[in-house]
């Protein structure tokens, strides 16, 4: 199964609507690729929405820190959004959690970059 991103624009922040599988050498898009063309636009508060995504690998992991710090350098940020357990352990077990604000409720994620202005 092949990685799809679709973005979605709300008042405060861009929503990346990621499905798939987030691994080495997937087909489709690169989450970083397209993080970085949302910062290079101007866009700075960034939500990733991992809800349809149904596996991530080392690989993807690297993506995400990756989008993180490429984001960090352009004075945005990225926020996550609906981790289904088997990311949300990923994230417990290499302590991203303590890198990246974790959402379950998209309106709270967006809300949130209203309280960080």
């Amino acid at each position: 199964m092949s990685v799809t991103i679709n973005v979605r624009e709300t008042a405060n922040a861009v929503i990346l609507e990621v499905t798939g599988r987030i691994t080495l050498g997937a087909p489709g898009p690169a989450l970083q690729d397209g993080v970085r063309e949302l910062l290079n636009s101007g866009h700075k508060n960034i939500i990733v929405d991992l809800g349809g995504v149904t596996f991530l690998d080392s690989s993807g992991l690297g993506q995400l820190v990756g989008s993180y710090a490429t984001a960090v350098s352009h004075g945005s940020e990225i926020k996550l959004l609906n981790l289904n357990k088997r990311v949300y352990d990923l994230m417990q077990i290499t302590k991203l959690y303590t890198v990246f604000a974790i959402y379950t409720d998209e309106a709270t994620a967006v809300k949130s970059f209203e309280a960080a202005a």
